[in-house]
């Protein structure tokens, strides 16, 4: 008899128990590059979010558009266009990157200069160092400064191959602001970049004279934001 009661008290005391287990339950969703998960604990439901980390530290860029001329270049050239590309370093949550492009930029010479009819080549390589302006999350447009040196080859291409060979590769800075546009691993960004060509142009090669010019940008980049 004494057994049967133990028989009986041992499933009734699991039986009073369970009502006493906070009751939990989980679920998980997913939106763009978030994760949220909700949790329901009794009549409490907490949800927290985890932002999700499909951003590359590494984005590849490319993109054209007007080259403008400026000082010593604007007496000699017109109006031109120019492409670019780029590699940008971006470490994730941090709001300094660091990127290395090249340009190759055409202007049409004016009637008058030493190799007319022609164009003015100029080839650069640079590196500078970007900093993304903070903004929320949510952002779509997300603002940025960008500053560096380079490398430019400047060089007369006349239409008359007879008057070509004039070239001269110099030191140069330059510096703009952009914005990138768009989340997801796709985006889009418009950039103004003034660039300062020291110390020679292309009718006094080695002279003190400064070749300028105003590269304006639009393209893709790949890597998200």
């Amino acid at each position: 008899m004494r057994c049967g009661w133990r028989s009986v008290a041992f499933p009734l005391a699991i039986c009073l128990a369970l009502p006493a287990t906070p009751a939990m339950a989980q679920s998980t969703t997913r939106s763009g590059t978030d994760t949220t998960y909700t949790r329901t604990h009794l009549d409490t439901t907490y949800t927290t979010t985890d932002e999700g980390g499909s951003t590359s530290p590494v984005k590849f860029g490319i993109g054209g558009g007007l080259a403008v001329p400026l000082g010593t270049l604007n007496s000699q050239d017109k109006l031109g266009w120019h492409g670019q590309a780029y590699v940008r370093f971006r470490p994730s949550g941090s709001p300094i990157g660091f990127q290395v492009d090249g340009n190759y930029a055409q202007l049409k010479l004016e009637p008058g200069i030493p190799g007319f009819p022609g164009k003015t080549q100029i080839i650069d390589g640079t590196a500078d160092i970007v900093f993304t302006i903070p903004t929320s999350t949510e952002t779509v447009v997300k603002p940025y400064l960008l500053g560096g040196a380079g490398i430019y080859r400047l060089e007369i291409n006349p239409d008359d191959e007879s008057l070509r060979n004039r070239h001269v590769t110099k030191f140069g800075l330059n510096g703009g602001a952009g914005l990138d546009f768009g989340n997801g691993p796709v985006t889009f960004f418009a950039e103004g970049r003034f660039h300062n060509i020291f110390s020679g142009t292309l009718d006094n090669i080695g002279g003190t004279s400064n070749a300028s010019l105003i590269l304006a940008t639009i393209g893709v980049q790949f890597g998200g934001q």
